[in-house]
């Protein structure tokens, strides 16, 4: 089992700034700019969002966020882990941590927004796995075929 520490992180922390532009550079190279929804750190610095990041040891090696849509659903954000250690468990961990502070904070839904594409089948499998659906775009997205949209009833997820 991993050494893995979750904890509330700023965006512009060195450690966070890192992680935020490898993702935003990785999804940039995956997708088109109009079907680019990756948030940079002035979009996760928001009282809307709450950010995390995920250290094994000392090394900050993954980090996930929650925007709050209302009072009863969050959409998943920023879910990123570097590749180096991808397959670790540190996604999964992230992804539970997010969960169980959704489920916390009174929410009975949660959604996201993923790639389409081959890119981001491990990531759709990952949340396929915990229930996750797909489902119709949400909030201000719209339909786009580079985006896939899913959702989550934690009522009736484990």
């Amino acid at each position: 089992m991993q050494d893995f520490q979750i904890s509330p992180a700023h965006p512009g922390d060195p450690d966070a700034a890192h992680l935020i532009r490898s993702h935003v550079e990785q999804m940039a190279a995956q997708s088109p700019k109009e079907s680019c929804h990756a948030l940079d750190g002035n979009g996760l610095d928001s009282p809307a969002v709450a950010f995390f990041l995920l250290r094994n040891g000392c090394a900050a090696v993954a980090m996930g966020a929650l925007k709050r849509l209302d009072d009863a659903a969050f959409e998943l954000k920023s879910m990123h882990t570097l590749v180096e250690v991808r397959g670790s468990g540190a996604g999964r961990a992230m992804l539970e941590h997010l969960m169980d502070l959704a489920r916390h904070d009174g929410a009975t839904d949660i959604y996201l927004e993923t790639g389409s594409t081959e890119y981001f089948k491990a990531a759709r499998n990952l949340y396929e796995s915990y229930g996750f659906v797909e489902c119709a775009p949400f909030g201000d997205y719209v339909e786009d075929p580079w985006s896939t949209f899913m959702h989550l009833d934690l009522r009736a997820a484990s």
